[in-house]
């Protein structure tokens, strides 16, 4: 009998732990069913419609009109070799003002800028001209403008419902007297359109104007001749320049095609003179005629290459264009690199860039200068200042000093930056490369960004080792007229600097040491050559280079060093700094995987504690919490 109990309790304890295992399984797969319900239905469509059925958003026509325009000067502005600038600038942007000039004439991209022409060490002295030929428009229109550094040439666009208007402005670099702009107008509507132009505005006290043919006598064109006088000096008023404007007759209203476009070319050459007094009128009639016949000259050169009957009209436009782009290009063989750096307030290439095409656009390129109709030096004398060096650069590097990278963000700020470099690099050493012009010009910053410095016989670079904690690339040093040097500073993984240097070309033999000279000089080739970052005491330069192996064998002798020892390796965080912004360094990629890993764990724990706690009878419930 008790075994048969003993059975009947066994029994319905079984149907009892089958009766709950089915209920639980019942709650979980009905719990799994509404979650892949909520899934499919809640979740699921919206990441669909996002990934593949994405609606266009409702973008401006004016600002997509603006955005095509822009589209080829993308990457050039990423890679800090442009710079893009709306108006009035957007946030994010960066707020440097459009400028071209070429050391004779400068002028800001504003539709009322006037011309400014040398005075002192930078473009400063505004004439009462402005040059700048626009569209006339009642209506509210986008606008922006692109500056290609590596081409000098400025780039304008206005978009309005019925029009868009490209602008392009260069200060010709081999023509040192001509401003050209050139401007296409079209038209997006399927209608006639008139279209009006401001046109140049000149406002010389009392000018003397007057109307000439210029050009070939099958295209001969007006051509208006302005001269007027500035007073460039406030304090003194006995003091004047003659200035002569000679530019062409332009209609004041253009018709526009059906769903046509037009161009215009519109070359301006300026011609002023030295400053002289007011009351000796007998030189003033002198300097007034011969500032006319210059300027006449200047553009009438200007229209023989543009007018050739060789070639089409557009080809020879493209090919006067292509020779202003060429010495740009000549310029910027030697350059800088500097890796970026996220670090608040630090300097990148956005400014350097910036800052060097500034200063390069109102120094002249005497050396390119086919026709030369202001005083310039000989080729002789250009090739002397390039060679002879010496002295230059001799202070700490200039990208450690704050006041030669300020803003640019108004023309005033842009000529007094550009002053400021002026004074540095003749203060410093390099009055000699100024000479020179724009080639020496750049050769002398390029110099200074690494403190290196032509001495007796040899160049060195005195970087203090403690600044190496960016890579740095010096490209084509000028080591006299044939031989160009390559030197760049790289940071290593074990955050130590090292010193590679390569001649870009050479017609002799060259030789390179590091700090202290210690050990034998090393030929250098068009191949790499790594040298270590030494920190002397007496603190010396980090690096040596000379044609004379000779003197650099005595150098060692003559630097007289106590101590030479391997520079230390840098701190990880000012590596982290600017590599990432903060100190504390770019966290590996399983850190993250691992932290996602152990949130998705978590998740899924908890998820099953609900479910038991929502799904398990309630007698069980009782008998786990509540004491019998």
């Amino acid at each position: 009998m008790s075994s048969n109990l003993f059975r009947s309790a066994k029994y319905k304890i079984d149907i009892g732990e089958i009766t709950r295992k089915l209920v639980t399984s019942s709650y979980r797969r009905l719990f799994v069913a509404l979650l892949f319900v909520c899934i499919f239905f809640y979740i699921l469509p919206p990441v669909f419609r996002y990934l593949f059925m994405r609606v266009p958003e409702n973008k401006d026509p004016l600002l997509q009109c603006m955005d095509d325009r822009l589209t080829p000067f993308f990457l050039q502005n990423f890679e800090f070799d442009a710079n893009i600038r709306h108006v009035p600038p957007f946030i994010e942007e960066r707020n440097i003002i459009p400028y071209v000039g070429n050391g004779y004439i400068g002028l800001e991209v504003a539709h009322d800028a006037p011309m400014n022409i040398k005075y002192g060490r930078a473009m400063q002295l505004p004439t009462q001209f402005h040059p700048i030929v626009s569209v006339f428009q009642t209506e509210a229109g986008r606008e922006a403008t692109a500056v290609e550094y590596l081409s000098g040439i400025s780039w304008r666009f206005q978009c309005f419902s019925n029009m868009f208007v490209s602008y392009s402005y260069y200060a010709h670099r081999s023509h040192p007297s001509i401003l050209m702009q050139e401007i296409k107008i079209t038209n997006t509507r399927n209608t006639m359109e008139e279209v009006e132009l401001i046109l140049p505005r000149v406002h010389f006290l009392s000018p003397i104007t007057r109307t000439i043919q210029l050009g070939s006598s099958e295209s001969a064109k007006e051509f208006q001749i302005i001269t007027g006088t500035l007073n460039p000096s406030p304090e003194d008023a006995s003091t004047i320049i003659v200035v002569t404007i000679v530019m062409p007759q332009i209609s004041r209203s253009i018709q526009l095609k059906k769903r046509g476009s037009i161009k215009l070319e519109i070359p301006i050459a300026v011609h002023y003179s030295k400053p002289l007094k007011r009351e000796n009128e007998e030189q003033l009639n002198t300097v007034t005629a011969e500032t006319e016949q210059k300027a006449t000259l200047a553009m009438s050169k200007v229209l023989q290459i543009l007018q050739s009957k060789v070639e089409s009209s557009s080809k020879a436009l493209h090919n006067f264009r292509q020779s202003h782009i060429n010495v740009w290009s000549d310029l910027w063989a030697t350059g800088f690199t500097i890796s970026t750096s996220k670090a608040e307030n630090s300097l990148n290439g956005d400014r350097i860039n910036a800052t060097m095409y500034a200063v390069l656009s109102q120094t002249r390129s005497y050396e390119f200068e086919e026709y030369v109709s202001v005083s310039a030096p000989s080729k002789q004398e250009i090739a002397k200042a390039l060679t002879y060096a010496e002295g230059c650069y001799d202070s700490y590097h200039t990208l450690q000093a704050d006041n030669l990278w300020l803003p640019m963000d108004s023309l005033e700020k842009l000529n007094h930056l550009v002053s400021s470099w002026m004074l540095t690099l003749e203060k410093q050493g390099c009055h000699n490369l100024i000479r020179a012009g724009s080639s020496g010009v750049i050769q002398a910053m390029v110099l200074s960004f690494g403190s290196f410095r032509f001495s007796n016989q040899h160049l060195e670079c005195n970087m203090h080792p403690k600044y190496l904690h960016r890579d740095f690339h010096f490209r084509r040093l000028n080591y006299g007229n044939r031989t160009h040097v390559n030197v760049t500073i790289n940071v290593t993984e074990d955050n130590k600097a090292v010193i590679n240097v390569a001649l870009d070309r050479s017609d002799r033999s060259y030789y390179a040491c590091d700090g202290g000279c210690m050990d034998e000089p090393v030929l250098l080739t068009q191949n790499r050559r790594q040298f270590p970052v030494k920190l002397t005491e007496p603190l010396t330069a980090i690096l040596y280079i000379t044609e004379d192996k000779q003197h650099m064998v005595e150098l060692h002798q003559a630097i007289h060093v106590k101590e030479v020892v391997e520079a230390p390796a840098h701190e990880q965080h000012i590596i982290s700094l600017h590599k990432h912004g903060h100190q504390l360094g770019g966290l590996p990629t399983l850190f993250w995987v691992s932290v996602c890993a152990i949130i998705i764990v978590f998740h899924i724990f908890l998820c099953k504690l609900i479910i038991k706690e929502y799904c398990e009878p309630s007698d069980k419930i009782r008998y786990r919490y509540n004491k019998p």
